[in-house]
This record gives structure tokens, C-alpha cells and sequence, in this order.
């Protein structure tokens, strides 16, 4: 019992170990996507995320629980995932540079 208990903790600390690197690569891809938004903000090319927070809220009350930007059609879009009072999830892009809603649909 003891062995099979020791051995378990070793694997359970080797794949701690192993997953490491995956971690850190995510973490710089993260700062590398902060990086390029502020860029892109300062160089007036996209508004400020406050900004378009106030236009999300007004189009789709709720929670926002996920912020995505990406590229589409030429344009930078801010994607949200917003979920309502009723639970239910709806994605809303809106066009990063003119802070308008693009899409307005129902998620999950």
C-alpha cells in the first residue's frame, strides 16, 4: 500500500513538473495579446476597453466573463461571452476601432 502510494505522489509531481513549460508558454502568449492591445490602443487604432464595456452592458446585461480580441474581416473586434440573469451565455462582438456591436448572438 505504501509503495503504490509513493508511487502515485511521484507521478503526481512528475506531471506537475512536466506541465510547467505548457503554463509558461500560455503566460507569454497572454502578455504578448496585453502588449499588442495596448499598442494597438495607443496608436489609435482600437478604443479603450472601458469604452466599450459601457456599449457591451447596454446591448447585453450580465456578468462578462470572457474578453477576446481579435482579428475579423480586416478589423480588430473585441468578442465578450456575457452571461445573463437567466444563466443563459451570449457572445457580443463589437468592432474594436468604431465601438459599435458587429454580432449580437446566443451562446450555450
Amino acid at each position: 500500500m505504501k509503495s503504490q502510494l509513493k508511487r502515485l505522489a511521484v507521478l503526481g509531481l512528475a506531471g506537475l513538473v512536466l506541465a510547467m513549460p505548457v503554463a509558461a508558454r500560455a503566460d507569454e502568449d497572454d502578455d504578448g495579446d496585453h502588449d499588442r492591445a495596448r499598442d494597438l490602443y495607443e496608436h489609435g487604432e482600437i478604443k479603450g476597453l472601458a469604452d466599450i464595456l459601457d456599449v457591451v452592458r447596454a446591448q447585453a446585461p450580465g456578468d462578462v466573463v470572457a474578453v477576446e480580441l481579435i482579428r475579423k474581416a480586416n478589423r480588430w473586434v473585441y468578442r465578450f461571452q456575457v452571461v445573463g440573469a437567466d444563466g443563459r451565455r451570449k457572445t457580443v462582438d463589437v468592432d474594436a476601432g468604431a465601438g459599435v456591436i458587429m454580432r449580437d448572438g446566443e451562446g450555450d
